[in-house]
């Protein structure tokens, strides 16, 4: 197996190079004392000493808490979704819902989220900057999926893409953050003709 790909570190406007490799530390640290201790009681200090390196080495890539927060939770929610064009709804779904599910499975995704939704409940600065950076741009990119069977003509012009996105999302994060239910293969083929059913009413 070949090893990592080899990159170049980068540097901020008029600063010091950023080492790839420090920014990899600090941001596994980062998730891990995210699920740890919760946004609350989060520490960039704390962040720094899991991640081996200064505080000032987060001061050089995020400006605080809440900058490097939305930051990174961006990053990996977006790339999390994915949404290849298997030719058909159905496998569209399917294909989604089974991509979703390996996040929301993820040890550190399971305590992050439901902690993360409590406290933009009480910090409303938190809740629009998340909303803007995370839950936006992933409903965009999972739209794709929705405008595909439209231009394909298995969904009509008129379909109602809010409501589709929500049935699309929702049942899975109910059971798996919510209820902590596992799913099954096989409840992820029930869920998929299920959502296409709904979607074609």
């Amino acid at each position: 197996m070949d090893g990592p790909p080899t990159t170049t570190p980068r540097r901020t406007s008029g600063g010091p190079v950023l080492q790839d490799e420090v920014t990899e530390a600090i941001t596994a640290a980062f998730f891990a004392e995210l699920a740890d201790v919760g946004y609350g009681r989060l520490s960039l200090d704390a962040v720094a000493r899991r991640a081996g390196a200064g505080k000032a080495a987060i001061y050089r890539r995020w400006t605080g808490k809440q900058p490097m927060t939305v930051a990174l939770l961006s990053e990996v929610a977006i790339a999390a979704i994915d949404v290849p064009d298997t030719g058909t709804l159905h496998g569209d779904v399917r294909q989604y819902l089974a991509t979703a599910r390996e996040a929301l499975e993820h040890p550190l995704v399971s305590r992050i989220v439901p902690d993360l939704l409590a406290e933009a409940t009480r910090n409303p600065e938190l809740a629009e900057a998340l909303l803007g950076a995370v839950r936006t741009p992933r409903r965009n990119k999972a739209a794709l999926l929705l405008q595909r069977a439209i231009d394909r003509g298995e969904l009509p012009a008129g379909t109602d893409l809010e409501t589709g996105l929500d049935l699309i999302g929702g049942p899975l994060y109910w059971r798996l953050i919510v209820i902590r239910s596992p799913i099954d293969d096989a409840y992820l083929d029930r869920l998929a003709a299920r959502i296409v059913g709904g979607l074609l009413v």
